[in-house]
């Protein structure tokens, strides 16, 4: 029930942030659950022995978006100061034997989930960008609704028992398979309303071209799903936080985003470049 009822709530503010808020409303909102699950990742950091400049990893964070904000042209030089910064903060706080991973897990730490949900506002700005948006979120949410009650109620074969003993084949087929109709039920909707010169949402293209989207962004999500368990495994804990009610913590809810957005970030440059 806790689940459910965090979910009524979240995803109502996620929508009307996509359809009504501006990209100066956007990308503060987005760094803020950026900080949050960079807190809650520092944190697991921690599990591993490490003792990250937290402080100096948050400030890197809310540089990325500043940038993404004003100067989007100069992130990859941004990014490349924050390595060395983080580095040379890392060799004369942390002790000799530490100095090196510490480095490397706030570094990171910037990019998982900094630079990850940095291409979020990036999206936004696309001239279709809260159908981009729609479509990534829906996609993503119901590939894990599906592999959560498909796999609940058939899965057999584990698909990374080492990782996440919960997740099975069938599961995660389910997901794609959840995530392909609701990308072809969201194009089809799109039709439908343009068709009655109702343009709120636009996918341009075929079809196929948003088929193969919605299962690259399908994997793309598993994966990052993946990668947060293997985290928390590392750590030795369950959840990494608790600040969602039936969910865990932010980086708990966000972990396939945290893959998927920079993919569909990726594949629209390819578009764009090809």
């Amino acid at each position: 029930m806790k689940r459910v009822l965090t979910a009524a709530v979240l995803i109502p503010l996620v929508l009307l942030l996509i359809f009504k808020g501006p990209f100066w409303l956007i990308t503060p909102v987005v760094a803020l659950v950026a900080e949050l699950a960079l807190w809650e990742y520092l944190a697991l950091a921690d599990g591993f022995g490490a003792k990250t400049p937290r402080i100096a990893t948050m400030v890197a964070v809310a540089l990325i978006f500043l940038c993404v904000f004003y100067r989007p042209e100069l992130l990859a030089q941004l990014l490349g100061a924050i390595a060395l910064a983080l580095l040379t903060i890392s060799a004369f706080r942390s002790p000799l034997a530490r100095a090196l991973p510490d480095a490397a897990f706030s570094v990171f730490g910037v990019l998982y989930t900094g630079l990850s949900l940095a291409t979020i506002p990036l999206i936004s700005a696309q001239e279709n960008g809260p159908s981009l948006l729609l479509f990534l979120f829906f996609v993503v949410w119901t590939g894990d609704i599906a592999a959560l009650y498909v796999g609940r109620s058939f899965g057999k074969r584990k698909l990374a028992p080492s990782i996440s003993p919960g997740k099975s084949w069938e599961g995660s087929i389910a997901s794609i398979g959840g995530s392909v109709l609701i990308g072809v039920g969201v194009v089809f909707l799109a039709q439908a309303l343009n068709a009655r010169n109702i343009e709120i949402l636009s996918y341009p293209g075929s079809l196929f071209r948003w088929i193969f989207l919605a299962i690259l962004l399908n994997v793309a999500a598993q994966v990052g799903d993946l990668i947060e368990s293997a985290i928390k495994r590392g750590a030795g804990v369950k959840d990494s936080g608790t600040l969602l009610p039936g969910h865990g913590g932010i980086l708990d809810r966000i972990d396939a985003l945290l893959l998927a957005a920079p993919v569909l970030w990726y594949a629209l440059l390819a578009q764009q470049t090809f």
